[in-house]
């Protein structure tokens, strides 16, 4: 008697990968919305994640102008010209901060998972993060002029004040894709955290925001001249003090553009990858 042994078919392999959905742009200009939406639940049912974008532009102008006031104008009154402007810059840029290490939480907690599962643009979640992430600089501009003007800042044309803080927080939102690269690159939450400082600590403190360039060490004042903080914070007191827009406010919105146009395919690209 003769056996005879078939071979099984191999079962067929499946192809687990996302697929890369093509969306157009409008619905992914929707998407990104929905997004943010979701961004702005968060906030809503915890609130405690916007404390630091109210509570530190409250400290940081009393503080500094405690600290440099005297030795740089002669009294914190005469210094408020300089320090509210570069100020403002200053604490809206480091509310951002947060938006990438919401992001890599995101990430580790396997949210970001079920995005890409579903039939969204790529660049929604992150896009709709960064939307979200703008309400903390409105707030923190928000509270940055309410406590200027508090501290007796009395800029000449307070319409162009206004103007410039519009302008630091659309600068702002533009230079956050720096900050969700970094989110979304690094796996850690505390690292992201970390890295960002770095980077924002050496863009606000190498710049004119605080301390005229005049006084600045000759090899710092050519870091300051080209550092992309100073031409903000110089557009801001140009709107403030002459209400008019400058060279200052035309290179601050190159550097934005320049930095969407580079880190947000960046992160696009890395989320894809993971």
């Amino acid at each position: 008697m003769t056996v005879t042994t078939v071979a099984r078919p191999a079962p067929p392999m499946i192809d687990r990968r996302p697929r890369v959905t093509q969306v157009r742009l409008r619905a992914s200009l929707t998407q990104s919305l929905l997004m943010a939406w979701r961004g702005l639940l968060t906030f809503r049912h915890s609130p405690q994640l916007l404390y630091d974008a109210l509570l530190l532009p409250i400290v940081g102008p009393l503080l500094f102008g405690s600290i440099f006031g005297t030795a740089i104008a002669g009294s914190t009154e005469a210094y408020l010209p300089i320090l509210i402007p570069g100020v403002l810059v200053q604490i809206v840029l480091t509310s951002s901060v947060a938006t990438g290490v919401q992001l890599s939480e995101d990430i580790r907690s396997g949210v970001f998972d079920r995005f890409v599962a579903m039939p969204i643009a790529r660049s929604a979640p992150v896009a709709g993060a960064l939307l979200a992430g703008a309400t903390r600089y409105v707030i923190a501009a928000t509270t940055v002029v309410i406590v200027g003007f508090a501290m007796g800042y009395r800029p000449a044309h307070p319409v162009g004040f206004l103007a410039g803080a519009v302008l630091v927080v659309l600068a702002t939102t533009a230079i956050s894709w720096l900050f969700a690269f970094i989110g979304v690159t690094v796996s850690r939450p505390a690292a992201v955290q970390g890295m960002s400082m770095l980077v924002l600590t050496f863009l606000s403190f190498a710049s004119n925001a605080l301390v005229p360039e005049e006084s600045m060490p000759t090899w710092l004042g050519y870091v300051s001249d080209y550092n992309p903080v100073s031409y903000l914070v110089s557009a801001v007191r140009a709107l403030a003090e002459n209400g008019v827009l400058g060279a200052d406010a035309v290179w601050s919105v190159v550097a934005s553009l320049v930095v969407v146009a580079v880190f947000a395919p960046l992160t696009v690209r890395t989320l894809r990858a993971r």
